[in-house]
Formats: C-alpha cells, sequence, structure tokens
C-alpha cells in the first residue's frame, strides 16, 4: 500500500472505505454508460501530483504569481499537443469542465440575448446546449431542433428551415444521446446561408474524432469546436475549446479572467499527457474498436428483437426503447442492470412522454468496456446478459446467477490503474 493510501486509511478510515468500495465496483462489473471510461494510470499520478499545490491564474508568460517555470511548460504541451491532435488552429486548455468550456465559448462571441440554434435535450441534444432549467437557456435565446420522428436522425432541411426562421448568430450541433453521425458540411453551408457562427460540442466522441475514425468538425471549417477531456478521451475530467485564431483573443478572455479564476494545474498536466496517448497509434486502434463494439453489441440486441432509436448505431453509443423492448421504463432497467454488476443510465427518447428521473430508455455505449480489452465476441455476450436480465427482472435467482457470471468474466478484464 502506497505511503497515500496508508495515510488516508489511517486518518480517515470512512473515506477510505468509500475509495475501497468503488474500486471493488469498477473492477467487478461492466461500465456501459457511454460519457464514463478508465483513465490513464498517467492521469491518476498527475492529478495527486504537486501541481494542485500551484495557483496560475492567466496564460503561460502572462501569470499574476510567481513561480510557474513548470506550469507554463505543461500548459504550452497541453496546447501544443491538442491543436496537432484536432488539426486546429487555437486551443484553450483551462476549462474546469464541459459546462464550464460551452458557456465560455457563449460568453466568448455572443452578447447576452442573442439567439443560438442547437439540438434539443430530449432529443439527443446537452443540457448545456440551451435546456430551459440551464442558466445558458435563460441568458441567451436558444431555438432547438429536433430529429425525425419515426427514424430519430436529424432533419437537415428542418435545422435549415428553422435557421431561416430564427436567425441564430450561433449554430450549434453535438449531442450526448444521439446514436447517429453528423454531416459537418450540410450544417457549416445553413450557417453560412444564415450568417451564423458554428460550434460543434464533440465532448462525447472527442477520442474518436483525435482518433481520425470519426469526421473532424473543424475539417469542415467550424468556428469553434469543444470536448470534454474524459468520455472517449480517457483523460481527467476536463474541458478544451478549439477555434480559429480570429477567435482566440475572445475565447481565452472568456475563460479567464470572464469565467473562471485560477485553472487546475494538475488537470492541465493531465490533460496533457492524455493528448500525447490521443496522437498514438495504439489509440487509434482503441477508437476503431469502440466503434466495432458498438456495432456488434447494437446488432446483438437487434437481432432480439430490442427496439433502439435511430435503429441502431453509427457512434460509440446506442439507446434502448425499455418501454416498447420490454414494458419498463428506463429507470427501471437501470436499477435491474445495476443488480447484475452492469452499470447504465436511464435516458429520455425522443418526445418522450414520461419525465427524466424516469425515462422510456437507457443510455449504452463501449468506450469503457473496450478500454477494459473486450472485443465484438464480449460486447455479444454482454448483450445477452443484459436481455436475460431485463426479462427475468423478478426472478431473484436468476439475476443472482447472472451477476455472479457478470463478475467472474470481469476478472479476466483489468482495470487500468487499479491492481
Amino acid at each position: 500500500m502506497s505511503d497515500h493510501r496508508s495515510l488516508l486509511q489511517e486518518n480517515d478510515p470512512e473515506l477510505f472505505a468509500a475509495l475501497c468500495g468503488e474500486e471493488q465496483r469498477q473492477r467487478e462489473g461492466i461500465e456501459l454508460i457511454p460519457s464514463e471510461n478508465y483513465t490513464y494510470p498517467e492521469v491518476l499520478a498527475l492529478l495527486g501530483s504537486v501541481f494542485t499545490n500551484k495557483y496560475s491564474e492567466g496564460y503561460p508568460g502572462k501569470r499574476y504569481y510567481g513561480g510557474q517555470e513548470y506550469t507554463d511548460e505543461i500548459e504550452n504541451l497541453a496546447r501544443q499537443r491538442a491543436c496537432e491532435v484536432f488539426r486546429a488552429q487555437h486551443a484553450n486548455v483551462q476549462p474546469l469542465s464541459g459546462s464550464a468550456m460551452n458557456q465560455a465559448s457563449y460568453l466568448g462571441v455572443l452578447k447576452p440575448g442573442d439567439r443560438i440554434l442547437a439540438m434539443d435535450l430530449s432529443h439527443g441534444g446537452h443540457l448545456t446546449h440551451g435546456a430551459p432549467v440551464s442558466h445558458m437557456g435563460r441568458l441567451f435565446d436558444f431555438a432547438r431542433y429536433k430529429t425525425l420522428p419515426r427514424s430519430g436522425a436529424i432533419d437537415y432541411d428542418h435545422v435549415r428551415d428553422m435557421a431561416l426562421a430564427h436567425k441564430p448568430r450561433l449554430l450549434i450541433c453535438g449531442y450526448s444521446s444521439y446514436p447517429g453521425d453528423l454531416d459537418y458540411a450540410r450544417f457549416k453551408e445553413i450557417a453560412v446561408e444564415v450568417g451564423a457562427l458554428t460550434m460543434a460540442d464533440i465532448s462525447h466522441f472527442g477520442g474518436l474524432v483525435a482518433a481520425n475514425v470519426m469526421a473532424n468538425p473543424l475539417d469542415a471549417g467550424f468556428d469553434i469546436v469543444t470536448t470534454t477531456t474524459h468520455k472517449s478521451l480517457r483523460g481527467p475530467r476536463g474541458g478544451l475549446i478549439l477555434c480559429r485564431d480570429e477567435l482566440a483573443r475572445d475565447i481565452d478572455s472568456s475563460v479567464f479572467p470572464g469565467l473562471q479564476g485560477g485553472p487546475h494545474m494538475n488537470q492541465v498536466a493531465a490533460v496533457a499527457v492524455t493528448l500525447k496517448h490521443a496522437a498514438s497509434e495504439g489509440f487509434a486502434r482503441y477508437a476503431g474498436q469502440v466503434l466495432e463494439n458498438a456495432s456488434a453489441f447494437a446488432d446483438a440486441l437487434l437481432d432480439q428483437g430490442v427496439s433502439l432509436v435511430t435503429g441502431g448505431t453509427k457512434n460509440h453509443l446506442l439507446v434502448m426503447d425499455t418501454i416498447q423492448s420490454f414494458g419498463i421504463d428506463g429507470r427501471t432497467a437501470q436499477d435491474v442492470l445495476d443488480t447484475v454488476a452492469i452499470t447504465t443510465n436511464k435516458q429520455v427518447i425522443p418526445d418522450d412522454p414520461l419525465p427524466p428521473f424516469k425515462g422510456s430508455g437507457v443510455r449504452l455505449g463501449t468506450p469503457a468496456a473496450t478500454t477494459r480489452g473486450m472485443d465484438t465476441n464480449h460486447m455479444r455476450q454482454i448483450a445477452l446478459w443484459t436481455l436475460q436480465a431485463l426479462r427475468n427482472r423478478d426472478d431473484a435467482a436468476q439475476l443472482t446467477t447472472i451477476a455472479a457470471e457478470v463478475k467472474a468474466f470481469c476478472r479476466e478484464f483489468p482495470v487500468p490503474g487499479l491492481a
């Protein structure tokens, strides 16, 4: 046991017990929430490093405190690597979270009250894309486009019609629970037609874009691209803003001093090492396997008559309609799968009549399972366990058997960073 862990065990046994419990949960279960992943051991080391101690308000070469030799070095490395990996002109690596990076982006290029056209939350968008309950939804005038009723796909003619009607200052694409790909050229064309800036939030699939297994919106001429640094990138929790050089000053001043104070330099250091991994051949192979696993998982469920939003997946996630498939809401399905050590999250589906805390679906994804070395054959087995659990949800003995099989299976796939 490391000295740090020994100190925690001695000084705060309650927290130490919670830490050990979470480590055990992660080892013994299959993580299918598409926005979660297992980070690199180097990231864990840097997050707990002495960079935690350092205040670094400002930017490299322009800090407000002394003692910045090494903080400047790591932030410059992170910015340089972000630009190289994503083919960006400028990168800001200081946002503390995904929400903060999107807020800083809006506030950097818009004025309060400006109109934004973005994807509706219930149709696969994100809370920060203008949901009425969010502060940004109150600060800016959002119009929200929806997906097609039957297929669940984006209707670009509908997006264009809304853009022509609402004349947004900013057009956003990106998603949190949309199992499709995006036509960035079409979004850009619509934006140019109405004189709008373009922004793509690729938080959920940023790693797949970095690895070039999914399209890069910057290649289509987008003005701003944002991504979180965990999820499919496998880094620390944080945000990253990429933009054209012309917008760099506005974006940087919006992050600091506009929205945040000192950046978390332990996080910035962890982002830097994450981006080094993202540029490797091994990461490209990993990202390709994530997509193959998602496709195999979706096919296995479809073969058993399960209803999926959009009829499958073209990315790393899928959304299962649990009402239609099993006659239960998403919260119930999530709870059942928890009992067999398969972690998912309840999800609303397009035009869902149920509230978000129930939802009519469950969102599933393959980044974390792929990180542990699981392949397409393993995903078909996981699909089988998922179906068995949901179809036998009232059979306690059957659920106990499935849970034991899942835990035995997981022992074959170590979690990175956990002994």
